[in-house]
């Protein structure tokens, strides 16, 4: 991939291009997870259940193409209703994606108050949101086959509802600082799951998996899940990546705030921690708008570079063509 163009600011971007359909469904101001490929870009919104593969064509990512996440496995509430996707991961010849695991209250819509009181009201639970999903990868074409699901009785919210930490957290949106997942990280032993929320006095979860497969297209855990509490000073996790022998994580806020938004590099150990803040490195301060441009993914693409995709974007980082600016940082 050659060099992209600068913006005014001097941050590295490049565009991600869609197609009419994804244009059409919003993809493209929805991106919540990213991951390099051999050829280009896997990419996920969290707002339908599919997700997309772009290749490199020499001056930007494109030729896109949709998968449907119900070919690949069985989705509990079925092809249709939105996955939210939120995390990618790709490893050992999987690609891996995680849903939100989180439930949702309505949106304010009107300024009646009775409306808008009622709609405050309401708690949905999604079923499509609550899976854990590896799909096998071609060696040669890295096209998905038909993979394996973690879901319904053996979702992780299922294994969390008698923990003393997270466990009063499910019956919250993910939006209230209830659980509500948002980072994924692969290593060949290891499933790392970012939480957004709950955040607990100021500090971050991540559960560390071990996952194996159960037969006729299920997953389940191997053994008991680990917690690991992150000093973030109140920030929760919106995106995670391999780094080395480390782990990078976007933090951000877990309400419905603009910002501070930073990438911190994690070491895990063997075992369940506490890490203090002075245990975290900061990588990156980044940018973030108000109202808008919003980090919500990112991806190490080599040569010590970081890809970062966001959430609303700003109508600056619109192309003509249908795409969309990611930025570029070197660490």
């Amino acid at each position: 991939m050659k060099r992209p163009k600068c913006n005014h600011g001097g941050v590295e971007q490049v565009e991600l291009r869609f197609d009419h359909a994804s244009q059409a469904s919003q993809t493209h101001t929805n991106l919540s997870a990213i991951r390099q490929s051999s050829t280009g870009l896997w990419v996920a919104g969290d707002e339908t259940a599919t997700f997309e593969h772009l290749t490199w064509t020499g001056d930007h990512f494109g030729a896109q193409r949709t998968f449907r996440l119900a070919d690949y496995v069985n989705l509990p509430a079925g092809p249709e209703d939105e996955a939210d996707i939120e995390g990618l991961a790709r490893a050992d010849g999987h690609l891996w994606m995680v849903g939100s695991h989180g439930l949702k209250r309505k949106k304010i819509k009107s300024t009646d108050f009775e409306k808008a009181a009622e709609r405050l009201a309401t708690v949905l639970r999604e079923e499509n949101r609550f899976i854990l999903a590896r799909l096998p990868l071609s060696p040669d074409t890295e096209l998905p086959g038909k993979g394996s699901i973690m879901s319904g009785g053996q979702s992780l919210t299922t294994h969390l509802k008698d923990d003393p930490h997270l466990g009063p957290f499910l019956a919250l949106p993910g939006k209230d600082n209830g659980f509500d997942v948002e980072g994924l990280a692969v290593t060949p032993d290891r499933v790392y799951v970012g939480l957004r929320g709950p955040v607990l006095r100021g500090w971050a979860v991540v559960l560390e998996l071990r996952i194996e497969d159960a037969g006729k297209g299920r997953l389940r855990l191997r053994e008991p899940y680990r917690k690991h509490f992150l000093n973030l000073k109140g920030l929760g996790v919106r995106d995670m990546c391999p780094y080395g022998d480390a782990l990078l994580l976007l933090a951000g806020p877990t309400m419905d705030l603009d910002g501070p938004v930073r990438v911190l590099r994690w070491k895990p150990g063997k075992r369940q921690s506490v890490v203090q803040a002075e245990e975290l490195a900061t990588v990156l301060e980044l940018p973030y708008g108000v109202g808008c441009d919003h980090p919500e993914g990112l991806a190490c693409i080599g040569d010590g570079r970081l890809m970062v995709v966001y959430d609303s974007p700003s109508e600056h980082r619109i192309t003509p063509e249908g795409g969309v600016l990611a930025d570029i940082f070197k660490i």
